[in-house]
C-alpha cells in the first residue's frame, strides 16, 4: 500500500493523473493492492519452495515444529481470516485499515491458493501432476481479480439495473451458461463468461470436453458425439502441452 500511495504521489504527471483517474477515485486501490500482494506472494513462495526442492543449504526449510510439517496454506487461513474480521471491524472501511486488510487478504489467498490441489485431494500432491490443480486456481484467482480491477462486472450486473427482477434474471442466466460451459470442461472459457456473457453462450452450446462431466453423463460411449470430442480434443491437443511448458516455468516440472 505504502509503495503504490508513493509511487502515485510522485510519478509523471501524466501517469499520476491515470492512476487518479483509474484506480483511486473509481475506489479500486484496495482491489490493486490486493492483486499486487496476490501475485508477488505466490511469485516469493514459488520461489521459496522450489528453493528448498533443490536442497539449496543457505535458504530456510520447511517448518516443522516437533516433525509436522505446517504447510504454508495454514499460514493463509490464519491472513485471510485475520482480513476478514478486520474488513467487519468498526475500522474495517477507513483507510488506510481497508488497504491494509486488502493486502493481508491477498498475502492470505496466494498462500491458501498455491496449495489449493492439497485440499482437494486431502493429501500431499503438491509435485504431482495433481498439483497443477493448485496453479489453475492461482492464475484463475488473479485474472478474476484483474478482470474485476479493469472495470468489469460479473454476471452482466450494472448499477444501470434497478429492478429485482432483472438482477435475478441476470444472475441466473449468465451464470447458468458459465457453470454448464465449465461443466463441460472448458474452465477458462466459463471463468471469462462471467464477465463477458457472449462467450457463455458459445461455450454453452459448444461440445464438450471427452474428459469433463457433461461427457460422461450425456456421451455415451461410442456414440457420435463421444467420437466427435475425441477428435476434437486429439487435434487441440497442442493447447495442453503449451499450457505444461508454461506451467514447469512458473511453478516447476512435477514429478514423472
Amino acid at each position: 500500500m505504502m509503495l503504490l500511495n508513493v509511487w502515485a504521489a510522485h510519478a509523471a504527471p501524466g501517469t499520476d493523473g491515470w492512476f487518479e483517474r483509474m484506480i483511486v477515485l473509481p475506489g479500486k486501490l484496495p482491489l490493486a493492492i490486493l492483486l499486487v500482494m496476490f501475485v508477488l506472494t505466490f511469485v516469493f513462495i514459488r520461489f521459496s519452495v522450489r528453493m528448498i526442492r533443490a536442497q539449496v543449504s543457505w535458504w530456510p526449510g520447511n517448518i516443522t515444529p516437533g516433525g509436522t510439517h505446517i504447510h504454508h496454506m495454514v499460514f493463509g487461513v490464519v491472513f485471510m481470516i485475520a482480513s476478514g474480521f478486520g474488513v467487519f471491524s468498526p475500522i474495517g472501511d477507513r483507510s488506510p485499515w481497508l488497504e491494509i486488510f486488502a493486502g493481508l487478504f491477498g498475502v492470505g489467498a496466494a498462500l491458501v491458493l498455491d496449495e489449493f490441489a492439497l485440499i482437494l485431494d486431502l493429501k500431499d500432491v503438491y509435485w504431482s501432476q495433481q498439483g497443477r490443480v493448485s496453479v489453475d486456481a492461482v492464475v484463475i484467482g488473479a485474472s478474476v481479480c484483474a478482470l474485476m480491477l479493469l472495470g468489469a462486472t460479473p454476471l452482466g450486473i450494472t448499477d444501470s439495473f434497478r429492478g429485482w427482477r432483472v438482477l435475478v434474471g441476470l444472475v441466473l442466466w449468465h451464470g447458468t451458461l458459465a457453470v454448464v460451459t465449465m461443466v463441460k470442461g472448458k474452465v477458462w472459457i466459463g471463468l471469462l463468461a462471467l464477465f463477458v456473457p457472449i462467450v457463455g453462450l458459445v461455450g454453452a452450446v459448444r461440445l464438450a470436453r471427452p474428459t469433463s462431466p457433461w461427457a460422461r453423463w450425456r456421451y455415451p460411449a461410442g456414440s457420435a458425439k463421444a467420437r466427435r470430442a475425441q477428435r476434437r480434443a486429439a487435434a487441440e491437443g497442442w493447447i495442453g502441452r503449451w499450457r505444461d511448458a508454461v506451467y514447469n516455468v512458473i511453478a516447476g516440472r512435477p514429478n514423472p
